[in-house]
This record gives structure tokens, C-alpha cells and sequence, in this order.
């Protein structure tokens, strides 16, 4: 059985990090997820947004949500589908779905670049491209050689 999701998208709002009664992070933000298409009748472009509710249970992943993250910034997301129900004030039972980053398969990439804090988060190793690291790191070639 599988259950993964994936996303890419901009925060709507700053996220919230609470603690619970045992002392560990819970992290709370929201996404926009957007698509364009150009209608065929009109030739009018049409856009559709569908918000989704990320909830990350990672004291290690809140921390790099609370430090790099604010409204706008761009993620990617990927996570597991979950459908919690809860009691209104009114004594009504309601459903919540949200993306839930929890455990080693989770994962948040941060797409605004490494200016802005830019990084891939989560249950896997960061990965650095061929070819693309920051001159501060390259070893300097043009030391003099001895032989």
C-alpha cells in the first residue's frame, strides 16, 4: 500500500510552530498550489488554486521551518495523506486533510534559492549538483604545484 504526495508550492501566511505537552515541535503552514491554462473558446488565460495544509511532526525539520520559511517562500513537499476528525465548539464532528511530514520518508525542499535559504530537508541527504558548488568551497587550482 502506498500513500505519497507531492507538491510544489508557495506558503500563503508565516508558518506556526507549537509545542506539544512532551516538549517536541509541531509545525503549521499552508501552500498554493496553482495551475494556468489558456481556455479554448475564449483564448482567456484561467488560473486555479488549491490550498493544502502541511503539518510536520520533526523537531529537526520545525527548526529549519522556523528559521528559513516565511509567506511566499516556495517548497516542495512531499509527505502522506491524512484525514484526522475532531469536534467543533458547536458539537459537530468535522474532517481535517492535510500532508503530514513525519518519519524518514518525509520531505521539504525549500525552491528559493540558497540566498534565501534554499535546501532540501527532510528524511533525505541534501544533494548538491554536479558542477554547481559555491566558489567558497571549490579547491583552489591556481596554488602553486611542486613538481
Amino acid at each position: 500500500m502506498l500513500n505519497k504526495c507531492s507538491f510544489i508550492g508557495n506558503l500563503g501566511r508565516d508558518p506556526e510552530i507549537r509545542l506539544t505537552q512532551s516538549g517536541s515541535k509541531v509545525g503549521n503552514f499552508t501552500i498554493a498550489c496553482s495551475e494556468k491554462w489558456k481556455d479554448k473558446q475564449t483564448g482567456e488565460t484561467k488560473e486555479k488554486t488549491e490550498w493544502v495544509r502541511i503539518v510536520v511532526f520533526s523537531d529537526g525539520l520545525c527548526g529549519v521551518i522556523e528559521r528559513y520559511l516565511k509567506k511566499g517562500s516556495k517548497v516542495y513537499i512531499e509527505g502522506k495523506l491524512q484525514t484526522r476528525k475532531w469536534q467543533g465548539n458547536d458539537g459537530v464532528e468535522k474532517y481535517t486533510t492535510e500532508i503530514v511530514l513525519q518519519g524518514f520518508d518525509a520531505k521539504m525542499i525549500m525552491l528559493d534559492g540558497k540566498s534565501e535559504g534554499g535546501g532540501n530537508y527532510g528524511g533525505q541527504e541534501q544533494r548538491q549538483e554536479a558542477g554547481s558548488g559555491s566558489p567558497e568551497s571549490a579547491p583552489d587550482l591556481d596554488d602553486e604545484i611542486p613538481f
